[in-house]
Order: structure tokens, then C-alpha cells, then sequence
């Protein structure tokens, strides 16, 4: 049955009032598809333009949402009061410098998390929540939490839970609070890595990590090294701690790779190939290999992790691992606004696997001479 139009209803109001029905008639079930606005154009006799602004009011008032490159569904709690409903959603971070988010980590979450915002309706902003954890005063803002294991009081997430402020961590997470979470899979990344380095015929394979010490690693440079860990036990390589260079710092340098890589290259029997866990250590080990005159791949592979955009543009170019950040940004925020239940947000949990970049730092590996010099 289909709606009597009132001349005096705008067009765009008309189809919404129409959708809403359906829904609230049962018509239309939770999470069924919507047409496309194109279709819904034709199917009302009327522009895009005017479809489109029907589709999105309706996900501001909570009746639909959206997912791109999916289309437009039905929500499964339309009766939520409109007032409830997230209308802005924050990056929040502790004191972040600003250059620390031109990284490819964050530049393509954020692009992710806008592009969900934008088909949505959301306003998107970054937060700052500084020493004083001080959160926005909208109670029901989506935050989309970054956290440091170095300076982050986790005190204040239990805090948070108590408000019930609607959070979900990215890059670090806390299972025993139960708070929803979208992180990359840092050790299936890591075993990627190993294992390319392994097709090639590697079996000695030195890591470069960041820490002060290898008991001292953070959340992300520890699973890295339990996936390099577990290919080498798939392979029956046995593990040589000696083959571990773990650098002092918190923010990721070239001369951490460049120092890593001497000390891996002065052992009594070098590696053949190195997993440098960041592109920047990465780069480093390069400079350190042009300096000893070491060849690359000829002499040794090099294989990095996080494909920043310079990796594509070093001589030779860099095989790295992509963590796929622009889909952690879109599981974050789709899962803010469409997919938390009050009594089940610690089962919202994602993990998004990286993918390794074959370049020309890596290569299989050659008989090498029984001296070196």
C-alpha cells in the first residue's frame, strides 16, 4: 500500500514518512536493504538530490544506517528515543603530537572513520583529552579511543564504562574491561612478514624491535615478534634470541634500524634477511647496508611494516607489511554507531589482517661465501 502524498508535504519529507511506515508496519524487517538512491529515485518519481536527503535524515533520526559500498539497512532499535543517538564521533588521544598523525596508520583510519561519518550523517572530529581525561560533554558522542601503554592511566576507562560512554579502542585494547575494539592482528602481521621472508628460502632472519628490553616490549612490537616466532616454529627453524635486536625509544627512528642492522651484521654468522618491524627501522638497516657495503636483496633482504608512502620511493623499494588502517577506521565507527548493545559491548570485537607488499628488497636467497669480510 503506498502513501497519499499531501501537496503540501516536501517531497523528501513524503518519502521518509513512506520508509517509516514500512518500518513500523513490520514491511520493512531490521537490517533489510534499502533501495539505492537512484532507485529510490525512480521508484518515487522524483531527483537524487531529493532521495538522497530522505535516506539522509532518516539515518539521523535513527531509522536506517549506512555502509559503504553496501548500501542502506533498516536499524534493529528504531524505538531509541532520536535524542540517544550518536550525532558526532571523536578520535580522542592523549596529547598526541600533531605530526605523529601524518603517519599512514592514522591518515588512513581517519579517512576510513570520515567516509562512514559522512554517508551517515556524523560530524567527525579529533579530541584532545590531555592530563585531566577530560572527554567531550556530550554523553552520547562515539569516541574511538587511542591509548599508549606508556602514559595512559587505565583508571579512567573504568571511569568511562561507568558513564557508559560509548567507546571502542583502536590500536591497543584491554580484554578484561570488555570495552569494544577494532585493532590490526600485529602477530598475524608479523608472521606474514617471517613467512615471505621463509618462501624465499630464508632461515636465518633477524629482528630489529623497539624497546628496552625484549621482556620490555609494547603491546604491538610483542605480538609482532610472537607471529615471527610462530612461522619459525611452523618451519621447524629454531629460535636464535642472538638474532634479536631490541633498540631503546618510544617514537620509531631511522638510526634505531641503521644500529639494529650493525649489530645483526657484526654476529660471527649474520643474517640473511632482516624483519625490521617498522618502515622507518627499515630505512635505517638500508643506510646502515649502503654504509658497510651490504647489497640489497644480493647480500641480505630487508623487510619492513607499515608501508609508508616513502617505501615505495627508496632505492631499492621496500617490501613492507600494509596494516590496512583505512578498514580499522571503517570497523570503528560502524561498529559506534550500528552494531554496540548496552549488554553485550565487550562481544564487539574486530581484528583486521595486514598485507604484505612485495618490492625489491627481498629476494631468495643465494649460496652465501663461507668468509666475509
Amino acid at each position: 500500500m503506498v502513501m497519499e502524498k499531501s501537496d503540501k508535504t516536501p517531497m523528501y519529507q513524503y518519502i521518509m514518512n513512506d520508509i517509516k511506515r514500512k518500518i513500523e508496519t513490520g514491511e520493512l524487517k531490521p537490517h533489510d536493504p534499502l533501495p539505492t538512491q537512484i532507485d529510490m529515485a525512480k521508484e518515487y518519481n522524483t531527483s537524487e538530490i531529493t532521495s538522497r536527503r530522505a535516506l539522509s535524515d532518516l539515518v539521523q533520526e535513527g531509522y536506517i544506517y549506512r555502509i559503504r559500498g553496501k548500501g542502506s539497512f533498516v536499524n534493529e532499535n528504531v524505538s531509541a528515543p532520536a535524542g540517544q543517538a550518536i550525532r558526532t564521533i571523536y578520535f580522542a588521544h592523549k596529547n598526541n603530537e600533531v605530526s605523529t598523525f601524518n603517519h599512514p596508520f592514522f591518515t588512513d583510519m581517519f579517512q576510513g572513520i570520515k567516509e562512514v561519518c559522512e554517508e551517515n550523517g556524523i560530524e567527525f572530529y579529533l579530541w584532545n583529552f590531555g592530563e585531566n581525561y577530560e572527554l567531550p560533554e556530550d554523553p552520547h558522542a562515539g569516541i574511538i579511543l587511542l591509548t599508549t601503554n606508556h602514559s595512559f592511566d587505565i583508571s579512567h576507562l573504568t571511569a568511562w564504562q561507568e558513564e557508559n560512554r560509548r567507546i571502542v579502542t583502536v590500536h591497543f585494547y584491554y580484554p578484561h574491561l570488555g570495552i569494544p575494539y577494532v585493532i590490526v592482528d600485529n602477530l598475524t602481521g608479523g608472521y606474514l612478514a617471517t613467512q615471505h621472508l621463509i618462501s624465499l628460502g630464508h632461515r636465518s632472519i633477524g629482528v630489529i624491535l623497539t624497546g628496552n628490553s625484549i621482556m620490555e616490549l609494547n603491546q604491538e612490537f610483542s605480538l609482532r615478534l610472537q607471529g615471527y616466532r610462530l612461522a619459525l616454529s611452523q618451519h621447524q627453524i629454531p629460535f636464535d634470541q642472538d638474532l634479536i635486536a631490541v633498540m631503546e625509544g618510544e617514537d620509531e627512528r631511522g638510526d634505531m634500524g641503521y644500529r639494529g642492522f650493525k649489530k645483526l651484521m657484526s654476529l660471527d654468522t649474520p643474517p640473511t634477511a632482516i624483519f625490521a618491524t617498522s618502515d622507518f627501522k627499515a630505512i635505517g638497516a638500508m643506510n646502515a647496508a649502503r654504509d658497510m657495503g651490504v647489497r640489497i636483496p644480493e647480500d641480505v633482504s630487508i623487510m619492513g611494516y607499515d608501508d609508508v608512502e616513502i617505501s615505495e620511493l627508496t632505492y631499492p623499494r621496500l617490501s613492507t607489511v600494509n596494516q590496512n588502517t583505512h578498514k580499522l577506521g571503517q570497523r570503528a565507527a560502524e561498529i559506534l554507531l550500528f552494531e554496540l548493545k548496552d549488554q553485550e559491548k565487550g562481544s564487539v570485537r574486530d581484528e583486521i589482517v595486514p598485507t604484505v607488499i612485495v618490492r625489491d628488497t627481498t629476494a631468495a636467497i643465494k649460496q652465501r661465501k663461507t668468509s666475509r669480510k
